[in-house]
């Protein structure tokens, strides 16, 4: 019986070792925050006449290093009947630090639809820009930033969100 009774607890120790490893494994990967979710106001010239305000909603993902992938959704009206709608992919690059916060430069390209009275004008759009991600506590941020492109002229504005 001694032997069958070392052999249960052997097999114990196995399958706490088993669940353990991987449960210490994942939570020291969820401290690395890979993804971030952000929502902000602009100041922007994406119409054809005077001044527009936006809303910006963004996702990105950190790849291992500086850089991060993601997808931005920007709306835009002049307060004069124009609409702008731009869903845009990006590639943004930080300076200085691996924790993907800093000053950063990133580089777009989407869809600009404006809706018109006189119709939708659907363009390609393409931007750069850059700004500053300040960490607040390491799972929130707070990011000024500023972008200039086509067809839209520029954008200024601020993002606050967490990191995930």
């Amino acid at each position: 019986m001694g032997g069958r009774k070392s052999g249960v607890i052997a097999m114990k120790k196995w399958i706490l070792l088993a669940i353990l490893v991987p449960g210490i494994y994942l939570c020291a990967f969820a401290q690395e925050k890979k993804m971030s979710a952000g929502l902000g106001a602009e100041w922007n010239m994406a119409s054809r006449h005077d001044f527009a305000a936006g809303a910006v909603l963004n996702f990105l993902y950190n790849l291992p290093g500086s850089t991060s992938l993601g997808i931005s959704f920007t709306g835009s009206m002049n307060f004069n009947k124009i609409y702008v709608l731009e869903p845009t992919f990006l590639v943004r690059h930080y300076f200085l630090q691996d924790n993907h916060s800093g000053f950063f430069v990133q580089f777009d390209a989407g869809a600009f639809i404006a809706f018109e009275e006189k119709g939708i004008t659907p363009m390609i759009k393409s931007g750069l820009g850059g700004g500053y991600r300040l960490l607040l506590k390491n799972s929130f941020y707070v990011e000024p930033y500023g972008r200039f492109g086509y067809p839209f002229a520029f954008g200024l504005g601020v993002m606050a969100g967490i990191c995930f």
